[in-house]
């Protein structure tokens, strides 16, 4: 005699087992998929490389002309060959000093003079016009005049510089000061906080985000000046080294000292980032 489970079994129509069917409770495996940050990652790197590709193939080919596009292999060994005899590095290391100086020079009394104007409206009515009348005029349109005051040496370039780097870094600060929200400025009122409290814990801590990016942009515009000063006045740098270049048409040597200050603006942005996510780490956690 059936059972009713056997019954039950005999009613069911049996399913052939299908090839490759994953188990009963077992997710079936997925392929791992790239992630967007990787991703954007390799595109990063792999797209400089194909562009470098089709340059060297370009020049090799006769595409491009080579007196003027020289093929990314023939500059790589220029590279070498200067930075072997350590030229390279002695020109870049005296054009780096000069870009930190200027920007020490130039960034201090910009910091506190933008936090001056966003905290005291008096400050900012006073200073505005002047500082936006000053702003637009081309810098390296004052190299003579600086020439003229403080002549061919060191201090000249630094000052270039210095002048490049205190206009991004005012307007900054003082725009973040006041982009901090009332509320705090009130609190430390009411809790007492004299003018150097509210200096140090509502006004530089509120506006760093701001005065980091000031700092970023004044990294570049340094790079930019210290190369037009380099240029007209000086006889070391990577700004004379450029010069020089092109005075005996070494094309290849001016290419050499134009990526070597692009790699010199990255590096000082990575730097400043990482200093900013130590002291901003708010910013870099959204």
């Amino acid at each position: 005699m059936k059972t009713p489970t056997d019954q039950g079994a005999l009613a069911r129509p049996s399913v052939p087992a299908r090839e490759g069917r994953p188990a009963a409770g077992r997710a079936p495996r997925s392929r791992p998929r790239l992630g967007e940050g990787a991703r954007d990652r390799w595109l990063a790197v792999l797209s400089p490389l194909a562009l470098l590709v089709l340059w060297e193939l370009a020049a090799r080919g006769g595409i491009l002309d080579d007196r003027f596009f020289p093929a990314p292999t023939s500059i790589v060994s220029t590279f070498v060959d200067l930075a072997q005899s350590g030229e390279l590095w002695t020109y870049t290391w005296v054009s780096v000093r000069r870009v930190l100086l200027g920007l020490a020079l130039g960034a201090t009394p910009a910091l506190l003079l933008g936090l001056c104007m966003g905290l005291y409206r008096p400050v900012r009515a006073a200073l505005d016009p002047i500082i936006a009348a000053t702003y637009p005029i081309p810098k390296s349109a004052i190299v003579p005049l600086l020439l003229l005051i403080f002549g061919l040496g060191e201090m000249s370039k630094i000052v270039m510089v210095a002048i490049g780097a205190f206009f991004p870094v005012v307007i900054n600060t003082s725009a973040g000061v006041q982009e901090i929200p009332a509320i705090y400025r009130d609190v430390g009122r009411n809790y007492g906080a004299g003018r150097w409290q509210t200096f140090r814990t509502i006004a530089l801590p509120g506006a760093l985000p701001l005065i980091m990016t000031g700092l970023k942009l004044a990294v570049g515009l340094g790079l930019i000046l210290i190369v037009i000063a380099e240029m007209i006045g000086a006889k070391s740098g990577l700004g004379y080294m450029i010069w020089n270049a092109w005075q005996i048409f070494a094309v290849p040597t001016m290419y050499v000292g134009l990526i070597t200050i692009s790699v010199l603006g990255v590096i000082f942005t990575l730097v400043l980032t990482e200093i900013e996510r130590v002291l901003v780490p708010w910013r870099h956690g959204r």
